[in-house]
């Protein structure tokens, strides 16, 4: 139940690494009178198929008061359905040789498993069964929630994780992406069973679901297999509508003396996942901070050691987007690590990217892509993020296409766009003693 997205997304993903695509004539959608959209994508030469059924929710459709539900409901279909108990639901899936999880993020909730073709039907019986049909007992609610509340406690302990849930929430203040996905140990024991089943029942309906598959089957008889079960699920339209988040470009500075190390998150607002500077934007992130190659890692850590951990991260949402640095180094240092940080990012401001640096990260984003296509898991997710944020199907040949129009001159103005000082968040936290973010010590 990995409610944690990977980083780097570049055509269609929230930060779920590099996809968008399919191969020509491989994929097929068809949507039910109910509103319940299927896509599928035949992969003949595998003998596995990955299966998930996508809820259009996530922690951004939560209220400050159920902030955390999503995740929460994520846990507790597990925990038993009219037709199985919590063991039976186990019992069953390995009874077939078949995984079985789910995960949760900012704005989508994901249930899914991976079986052999054969099993296919005997797996996707439990898969709906869990999502369509679950009984949220009272006894496992109570344990769900000791459950969750530790993983909150426990990602509390990791200050990676904290820094991270502290820059966010005082850049989208006020607004659902910038809450904690697992909520929080105030909001988290308030949920009874009688409010999970109302947020269950405004999100668990066709129009707001998508079923996805990959690998060794066929379209029209998966169509009627999903039928079979959701055809009988009515429609509701909660009227949810929500505007776009509006950051604050706040310093925040957090003492937590036993920390050995301090951490430091700054970050620009961006664009969305849909614009179409996102390649671009992907080959930017990359540049400054995607990997082992990148500026930072080799400025920051190979050459001047002061960080075990550095990266640049575009977090990218339907109608908003976050560009950020995190680095991690003894609180002595801290001064230093920012400004090397600003170096490099006046040079992304100040200088095109030479050719063979550009190339290098196309090549990278390229590879990327392409061994992606071998992995069912990797190809289903690409259908869901497909419907959910473009609603078309996008060809890997296309996706290179775009990638390889990208210039430098692009890169470069888009890090004049969205690199300013004045627009620029930042958080650091550990045992930081005199030091203290000012808006004269981002300099780029």
């Amino acid at each position: 139940m990995d409610y944690y997205p990977s980083r780097r997304g570049i055509a269609c993903g929230n930060r779920e690494g590099v996809s968008g695509l399919t191969e020509k004539n491989n994929t097929r959608k068809t949507k039910l009178e109910n509103g319940l959209t299927i896509l599928t994508e035949q992969m003949p030469h595998v003998r596995s198929v990955a299966v998930g059924v996508w809820v259009r929710s996530g922690s951004r459709v939560e209220e400050a008061e159920t902030n955390g539900m999503s995740h929460f409901i994520e846990h507790t279909v597990f925990k038993g359905t009219n037709k199985r108990t919590v063991r039976q639901i186990a019992a069953d899936m390995d009874s077939v040789g078949g995984q079985i999880d789910a995960f949760t993020s900012k704005e989508m909730v994901c249930f899914n498993t991976r079986v052999m073709d054969e099993h296919l039907p005997q797996a996707f019986d439990i898969l709906a069964d869990m999502v369509l049909d679950p009984i949220f007992p009272e006894d496992e609610l109570q344990r769900e929630t000791n459950v969750i509340l530790e993983e909150i406690r426990m990602d509390e302990d990791n200050p990676e994780y904290l820094a991270q849930e502290i820059f966010s929430l005082s850049f989208w203040p006020g607004h659902p992406l910038g809450r904690p996905i697992l909520g929080t140990t105030e909001t988290v024991p308030g949920f009874t069973r009688e409010r999970v089943q109302e947020f269950y029942g405004n999100w668990y309906r066709p129009d707001h679901m998508f079923v996805t598959a990959a690998g060794r089957l066929e379209h029209d008889s998966f169509v009627e297999l999903v039928t079979k079960f959701f055809a009988g699920l009515k429609p509701h339209s909660n009227g949810f509508r929500q505007d776009a988040p509006q950051h604050d470009p706040a310093l925040t500075t957090r003492v937590k003396e036993e920390l050995t190390q301090a951490q430091l998150c700054l970050g620009v607002p961006c664009i969305p996942i849909t614009d179409e500077r996102r390649y671009s934007m992907s080959l930017l992130s990359n540049i400054l901070g995607g990997g082992m190659s990148s500026r930072l890692f080799q400025r920051v850590r190979e050459q001047e050691g002061l960080a075990y951990s550095i990266y640049a991260d575009w977090s990218s949402y339907r109608d908003a987007g976050c560009l950020g640095v995190y680095a991690g180094t003894a609180p002595e240092t801290l001064p230093k690590l920012l400004g090397l940080v600003n170096e490099e990012i006046a040079r992304m401001k100040r200088e095109p990217v030479p050719a063979e640096e550009l190339q290098r990260t196309k090549e990278s984003l390229k590879g990327g892509l392409l061994l992606s296509l071998e992995s069912t898991a990797s190809r289903m997710g690409s259908l869901a993020r497909q419907e959910m944020y473009f609603g078309r199907l996008f060809e890997v040949d296309e996706i290179i296409a775009r990638i390889e129009a990208v210039t430098s001159g692009e890169i470069q103005q888009l890090a004049n766009e969205f690199f300013l000082p004045e627009k620029t968040a930042a958080t650091a936290l550990g045992n930081l003693k005199d030091f203290s973010l000012a808006r004269d010590s981002l300099s780029f």
